[in-house]
């Protein structure tokens, strides 16, 4: 057998089991995420830091927004049908209250538009899985920009938001995270 018959046989078997670890495992939809980050750090605290936090939180909902969409149409969960159509509810409402403060505070009614995409893959028996992965991912995300931005705004508002954003999506993690170990065993 040559040398560049066993090179490529190499190469061939590395490229398949990256390709199946990156597929079977939990850490899948975590690794589907494109390179921009929706609530990336938010900076110095100067007079556009509640904006910049805004965009975000309006990013980090259109997320959401999106990945509840596919489970909507590849879930027959009933419990991820739910949390989904609560999501999609909740998100479209947040993110109108969200646009009335940036409209307000800083006369900026432009839509956010450049969110993070995650494609959630097939409909297979491990979507479920993908989308609570995708979602508990997504929830860190979210509570560590909320703590950084509540020290360094100073408006209640967006204090308040931050402290709501905390407590809810850690409840709502801890929920995703026994769905995760009930239904795969995985903690």
């Amino acid at each position: 057998m040559s040398k560049l018959l066993v090179y490529s046989l190499l190469i061939i078997s590395f490229i398949i089991g990256l390709g199946a670890g990156y597929t079977l495992t939990p850490e899948y939809a975590s690794t589907m995420r494109s390179e921009k980050v929706a609530m990336a750090p938010l900076g110095k605290a100067d007079r556009f830091i509640d904006q910049r936090y805004l965009n975000g939180v309006i990013a980090h909902h259109l997320t959401a927004i999106d990945l509840a969409k596919q489970a909507l149409e590849k879930s027959h969960r009933e419990e991820i049908r739910t949390l989904s159509e609560e999501i999609i509810k909740s998100d479209e409402a947040s993110i109108k209250q969200l646009m009335a403060y940036k409209l307000s505070w800083y006369k900026d009614g432009r839509l956010v538009n450049d969110f993070n995409r995650i494609n959630l893959g097939n409909n297979d028996k491990r979507f479920d899985l993908r989308f609570l992965n995708a979602l508990i991912s997504h929830h860190d995300e979210a509570i560590e920009t909320a703590k950084e931005i509540s020290g360094k705004s100073t408006r209640d508002e967006v204090l308040n938001l931050a402290d709501n954003i905390n407590q809810s999506l850690w409840k709502n993690k801890l929920v995703l995270e026994q769905w995760r170990h009930d239904w795969y065993a995985i903690d």
